[in-house]
């Protein structure tokens, strides 16, 4: 695990196994100096539990640097959740986990993500009260994807103003039809906001196009589109050497977690004079929401923290072009403000 590429000096990562229920399962918690760590529960088929661990702590680091941009009294952590190569989950999973969970002191709370549901919440919170995004009969909130695409959607609303367009008219290619994507493109389409879309989900096309007037392309396709902004809303590392040099657009912004493959593929963005809104910064309008969820915030403290998404995106804006710097990096170095960011040892081979 030290040697892995993605070890940013986690603080805990528990490796778990329960033989009844079949979980097989990791927790990285990265950071806790602001908090205790909470992230998502993504239940996923893996081709091997090195992908596994890959996953848990690239989107573990992320949400360290997503609650510290927020301004949120939290650090950041993930559950991945190995399903069987059928990709069955099952009720006991989640209580096995939830015990998992229990036993980590409230180091880390679960929380709803891809693969997971509210009701899988539920089920956790049987054996754990370190656990957010309850369904709305259980006392919780509910799905927080609302909230994360209310959050993009100011985003890219700040993103279309920083290449001088307005939300009318403006043409958005969206990678991603999830309840994230799909409530995204919605919100866009009643701002007068024109959409191509792709998605392996025929049934989420099919939808796109007859409530919104989407055109289709195929998934292969969506990055090589021509554009004003490019979303991405599925999943990571869609932003690479490949598909960046693919791009026709001004700028990139959405929800998608690590869309970077590297680091370098921030500065690749910015010499081909593409606008890149760091995705931690844009997407976190869920984690706003769960975070209200386990503190007892009112909606109108959820509220005013989404909203303040653009201004945030602006002010990376403004700071990268008057260093002449991606904008990641630029992100990147505003969040560690609000953290110590680990000391890791010199690696020896």
């Amino acid at each position: 695990m030290f040697d892995n590429p993605a070890f940013d000096g986690h603080e805990t990562v528990v490796h778990t196994y329960d033989q009844n229920s079949g979980l097989c399962a990791i927790v990285a918690v990265h950071n806790t100096q602001r908090g205790p760590s909470l992230g998502g529960v993504r239940a996923w088929t893996y081709a091997n539990a090195t992908g596994a661990l890959t996953d848990a702590l690239r989107l573990s680091r992320a949400m360290t640097y997503k609650a510290a941009m927020a301004d949120l009294p939290l650090g950041g952590g993930k559950a991945v959740l190995m399903l069987p190569g059928r990709g069955a989950k099952t009720p006991g999973m989640f209580e096995a986990l939830g015990e998992m969970v229990d036993g980590l002191g409230g180091r880390y709370i679960a929380a709803e993500d891809i693969g997971s549901t509210p009701d899988d919440m539920k089920r956790i919170a049987a054996r754990t009260r370190h656990v957010t995004g309850l369904p709305l009969a259980a006392g919780g909130r509910g799905d927080p994807s609302p909230a994360t695409a209310d959050g993009v959607f100011a985003g890219v609303a700040a993103t279309a103003r920083a290449i001088g367009r307005d939300l009318c008219n403006l043409h958005v290619t969206i990678q991603g039809l999830g309840n994230v994507g799909f409530g995204l493109a919605a919100r866009l389409r009643a701002a007068g906001a024109r959409l191509t879309v792709a998605d392996i989900d025929r049934t989420a096309v099919r939808r796109a196009v007859a409530e919104l007037g989407a055109t289709v392309v195929d998934v292969r396709d969506i990055a090589a589109v021509e554009a004003d902004i490019f979303s991405p809303n599925a999943l990571g590392s869609v932003l690479n050497r490949q598909t960046i040099a693919q791009l026709k657009v001004a700028a990139v912004a959405g929800a998608a977690n690590n869309q970077l493959a590297t680091p370098e593929d921030g500065e690749f963005l910015r010499a081909r004079g593409i606008l890149y809104a760091p995705d931690y910064v844009l997407n976190a309008g869920g984690v706003i929401k769960m975070c209200a969820d386990y503190f007892g915030w009112d909606d109108a403290a959820v509220r005013s923290r989404i909203d303040g998404i653009g201004d945030r995106l602006e002010a990376i804006f403004a700071e990268a072009s008057r260093r002449s710097e991606p904008t990641s990096a630029v992100a990147d170095r505003m969040a560690e403000a609000r953290f110590q960011p680990p000391r890791l040892l010199a690696r020896t081979g």
